[in-house]
C-alpha cells in the first residue's frame, strides 16, 4: 500500500513538473510576442503624438490669427470708424 502511494505521488510530481514546465514555455512565447506588440504599438503611439502636435501646433496658429482679425477696437479706432461711416451716409444723401 505503501508503495502505491508512494507510486502515486512520483507520477503526481512528475506530472506537475512536466505542467510546469510547458506553462514556463507558453509564458515565454506570450512575452516574445507581446514584446513584438508592444513596438508595434510604440509605433503608433509615436505617430499619435506627432500628429496631436501638429494639429495643437495649426490650431495655436488658427488662434493667433483669429485672435488678431477680431481684435476689439480701440475707442480711438471706433470712433474713426464712426465718423467715416456717418461721412459715407452724408455723401450717398447727397
Amino acid at each position: 500500500m505503501m508503495r502505491v502511494v508512494f507510486a502515486l505521488f512520483l507520477a503526481f510530481a512528475a506530472l506537475a513538473a512536466i505542467d510546469a514546465s510547458a506553462q514556463r514555455g507558453r509564458a515565454h512565447d506570450g512575452r516574445e510576442q507581446q514584446r513584438q506588440m508592444s513596438r508595434e504599438e510604440r509605433q503608433r503611439m509615436r505617430e499619435d503624438v506627432r500628429d496631436a502636435y501638429r494639429q495643437d501646433r495649426q490650431g495655436r496658429q488658427d488662434r493667433q490669427e483669429r485672435q488678431q482679425r477680431s481684435r476689439q477696437m480701440s475707442p480711438e479706432e471706433r470712433g474713426q470708424l464712426r465718423r467715416d461711416i456717418e461721412d459715407a451716409n452724408r455723401q450717398i444723401r447727397r
